[in-house]
């Protein structure tokens, strides 16, 4: 498979760029999501398929679901076919270690994937690309594996059964089963995503790392005799090339393509383009941050609002949520500085309970015995 960096991941205008590396909008823009639909080739998520996971969970759908946060997807659809006849299916997404503590747009994925896991009654792998990170942010193994560990941390707090889910780090796991279906992955996958000759051999190694956790053979300690399961994956869309990749040489490696379900960007504080980004503190809220902090971070967000009160109440705002004018900026912001006070404080909280020994506890490679009750 041949994708071009620039041809398939860029608009055509260069207006906005959309990959695993980067996300950014010219001259302070919108994302345009239809646009990536419709360059990547997924699918919108419709209300349809939202009204068969509450059918099929018998509850209510996230929020992330009914507000659209998760758009798009890649074969959705056949997994709810395939739980509806009774077949089983895992759950696979990642975490890139580049900061000490996540930010709340690193939270959205497992969020929804805590939702899922319970939603469905299934299992769960969780890669840390510490060896991503180590490769892209020029990072000393030895700190990306640090950087790996706290980030587990965090997203233990989220809540995640420990019965029901492995989480993994690359420099510890690559091996075995695993590097044969990396290996079987690079030899499909040729000139991907148009790396340069000024671009390291790691770079161009490491797309088959991000495809192996998509088949359950990669993990026999986990699945052994399943080498069918289907596998789902929750991810921001700018990953979404990476999978590409995958379920195009899927079938020829004889295993199921992995499906997709993807979600929109938390936007950067300081303006329209792009999203939270790890490398600008200022853009993102973290769950370290303190509830002064977080006040500072909103009231100096760029709102969508008018430069007056007189044009705020006549013209309202640009922003969905108080965009019929009855509310004004500074009643918003300081309602979003309490709901992002209260979550953050919690997470800390809970975070502050996980010990090393549950951090162990969820990355030994084992089996799970009542992943699917």
């Amino acid at each position: 498979m041949v994708v071009d960096k620039k041809e398939e991941i860029d608009s055509e205008s260069s207006e906005q760029v959309v990959n695993p590396w980067e996300v950014s909008v010219k001259d302070d823009g919108r994302i345009d999501y239809d646009k990536i639909i419709d360059k990547f080739g997924c699918q919108r998520l419709d209300e349809s398929l939202i009204d068969r996971v509450q059918r099929l969970t018998s509850r209510q759908p996230h929020v992330f679901l009914r507000r659209g946060v998760f758009f798009a997807h890649r074969d959705f659809n056949e997994i709810l076919d395939a739980y509806e006849r009774g077949d089983k299916f895992y759950l696979y997404t990642g975490r890139g270690p580049s900061s000490e503590s996540l930010h709340l747009g690193h939270l959205i994925p497992f969020m929804f994937t805590k939702y899922l896991q319970e939603a469905f009654k299934v299992p769960l792998v969780i890669q840390i690309t510490d060896d991503e990170k180590c490769i892209w942010k020029n990072l000393e193994p030895k700190d990306s594996k640090r950087l790996g560990r706290e980030n587990v941390k965090d997203i233990i707090a989220c809540g995640f059964d420990v019965t029901k889910t492995f989480i993994f780090s690359d420099f510890d796991n690559v091996g075995g089963a695993f590097y044969k279906n990396m290996v079987k992955v690079g030899k499909c996958a040729m000139a991907i995503y148009g790396f340069s000759g000024e671009d390291s051999i790691a770079k161009i190694s490491f797309p088959p790392v991000q495809a192996a956790p998509s088949f359950p053979s990669s993990f026999p300690d986990l699945f052994p005799g399943k080498e069918k399961l289907r596998c789902l994956i929750p991810c921001a869309i700018d990953q979404d090339p990476y999978f590409r990749m995958t379920r195009d040489v899927a079938p020829r490696l004889g295993y199921n393509k992995p499906a997709l379900i993807e979600s929109s960007f938390f936007p950067a504080l300081r303006g329209k383009n792009g999203k939270m980004s790890a490398s600008d503190p200022n853009s993102a809220i973290y769950v370290t941050d303190t509830a002064e902090d977080i006040k500072k971070k909103i009231n100096g967000a760029v709102s969508g609002g008018q430069d007056n009160k007189d044009d705020q109440n006549k013209y309202g705002a640009n922003l969905e949520e108080y965009g019929e004018g009855r509310m004004l900026t500074g009643e918003v912001k300081k309602r979003l500085t309490q709901v992002l006070t209260e979550m953050v404080e919690k997470h800390r909280r809970a975070r502050a309970a996980v010990t090393d020994e549950m951090v162990e506890a969820f990355m030994a490679a084992r089996p799970l015995p009542s992943m699917f009750e």
